[in-house]
């Protein structure tokens, strides 16, 4: 019983901790959008992705931080905070490494496909990237909790389809394909091999090992 209630109190702790950095995560792109808009959105015109021209690459890192008016951030933030924290909440490490893949997959699929010249900028790769990394995380983890997130958002959000087709212009469908793409990779590349590796000796009661044990069981059943 003592270990379960480690066990528990380790996962509510990566929880919250993934719930700040969301929270963070928020704030800064609010930060952002107050100095954008105070300078005319020169900031997305200057530090978009803009496609084709060598000059614009750098724009891949910075484009998911801008945005071009307020409807645009108020889209994102909602979807942003729910896919990521369930994104995060298993470790914030790992999330960070899936959140640089998906940037990179959406900022780069938006520079080869864009019309030439175009500049995209925006957080919403980022949103689908993750919505993609949750819902095949379980599958490739074989944590139950995770497959039944996935299920549940699929079903909840199976709006977010939509995104991936060519739609009207001013949206992006590019960064949101290329970024769904970027996590599903992400859930196949950083998913959990343990359950790949030969079964290890019993761990003493309440050693360290026990309690990852505790963990990952309680994540799988």
């Amino acid at each position: 019983m003592e270990a379960r209630d480690r066990t528990a109190e380790i996962m509510v702790a990566e929880a919250r901790k993934a719930f700040w950095v969301m929270v963070g995560f928020l704030a800064f792109i609010w930060l952002v959008q107050i100095a954008n808009w105070v300078a005319d959105y020169m900031l997305s015109r200057r530090h978009g992705v803009e496609a084709w021209d060598l000059d614009g690459l750098p724009g891949i890192v910075s484009a998911p931080f801008l945005h071009w008016d307020w409807e645009h951030i108020q889209a994102n933030s909602g979807p942003l905070f729910i896919f990521g924290f369930l994104a995060a909440y298993r470790g914030v490490a790992k999330f960070l490494w899936v959140t640089g893949l998906i940037i990179l997959a959406s900022g780069l699929g938006v520079w080869f496909t864009s019309d030439p010249g175009s500049v995209t900028a925006g957080a919403s790769g980022v949103v689908f990237g993750y919505f993609g990394y949750v819902l095949v995380r379980g599958a490739f983890d074989r944590h139950l909790i995770d497959i039944v997130i996935g299920v549940v958002m699929a079903l909840c959000f199976a709006y977010q389809f939509a995104g991936l087709l060519p739609q009207q212009e001013g949206i992006s469908w590019q960064g949101h394909l290329f970024g769904f793409v970027g996590g599903v990779l992400g859930g196949w590349l950083f998913r959990d091999r343990r359950s790949l590796r030969p079964a290890a000796p019993a761990a003493p009661p309440g050693s360290a090992a026990a309690l990852l044990k505790e963990i990952d069981d309680l994540g799988r059943g």
